[in-house]
């Protein structure tokens, strides 16, 4: 009898054990080998994404901005980003820095010694303080060598070191979130207190004649942040066909959302791509709805079942 207790003891030990190594490997994702040395060469961790893209988000989180009077958080609309994809024995690089004014510049100069290229340098915000800029970069080599440069590039600037501390539970949102999904349509995610919503085109879209995945920037980006009493501040960018641009900003400005920006990201895309970036700060279902307008007038991809 008790050498049956104690096999049984040791049984339910061992799967203690293992449901908590499962638990861990579940909500930990280990760096990939392939990816590395990019990582040490950047300096901070990225994560694979379901279209084998590997990404670096680089929230500029030292830079308080407020748009319209409305403090923003880094989520919103200050958060720099890398994506790196295998193209043979080299790959590409794609992204988009977040930047001070005073930073475009040494940034800029710096990326061009390194053989890094600009494809687009703009503004995505309007009556934010201080001013902040966008820089979308592009590069094709080796990996490590992209890595560099860019990490060499990003230390002419006050981008935080390092990869964000990891968040524990999710904060409260603040608005419901359950009719701002059925409003748009699609599933949004609760990032650090910023409800995120992508919405791919369902075309293939090239550059440079390889494939562009939504996770290297031609996904629908739409962003939530509570501004309190069920309303939200909303940004990000739609991602269009030239035939589409009119009729979204029709779509937008008819249900209260102001456009910021429209111009391109790439250089070389097929097909050609505009990207058009919005504003408001309203009750957040009534502002779903209005996104849901204005994502009719596009060729976006399906949501998933």
């Amino acid at each position: 009898m008790k050498i049956a207790q104690m096999l049984i003891g040791s049984l339910i030990t061992c799967l203690v054990i293992l449901a908590a190594t499962a638990s861990l490997g579940h909500g930990q994702q280990s760096t990939s080998p392939e990816w590395k040395a990019v990582e040490d060469a950047l300096g901070r961790k990225g994560s694979m994404q379901p279209d084998d893209v590997y990404k670096f988000s680089m929230p500029r989180s030292d830079l308080k901005v407020t748009v319209a009077g409305t403090s923003i958080k880094a989520g919103l609309a200050l958060g720099s980003w890398l994506a790196f994809k295998r193209m043979g024995s080299d790959a590409v690089v794609m992204g988009d820095l977040v930047l001070s004014e005073s930073e475009v510049e040494p940034v800029m100069a710096k990326l061009q010694q390194e053989g890094v290229e600009q494809t687009g340098v703009h503004n995505h915000l309007l009556n934010e303080t201080p001013r902040v800029m966008y820089m979308h970069v592009a590069g094709h080599g080796d990996p490590v060598k992209l890595a560099t440069a860019l990490k060499d590039a990003l230390a002419l600037t006050k981008t935080p070191l390092g990869s964000p501390a990891p968040t524990g539970q999710q904060p409260s949102l603040g608005f419901d979130t359950a009719q701002v999904d059925k409003a748009l349509g699609y599933q949004g995610k609760n990032n650090n207190g910023i409800y995120q919503f992508s919405v791919p085109r369902a075309e293939k879209i090239t550059d440079m004649g390889t494939e562009v995945p939504p996770s290297m920037g031609t996904a629908t980006a739409i962003n939530f942040q509570a501004t309190g009493s069920g309303k939200a501040a909303i940004t990000g960018d739609f991602v269009l066909l030239g035939t589409e641009v009119n009729p979204v900003i029709r779509a937008l400005r008819d249900n209260g959302i102001q456009v910021t920006a429209v111009h391109s990201h790439m250089l070389t895309e097929e097909p050609r791509l505009f990207f058009m970036h919005f504003w408001a700060n309203d009750d957040a279902a009534k502002l779903a709805k209005g996104l849901r307008a204005a994502l009719d007038k596009t060729n976006s991809a399906k949501p998933k079942q």
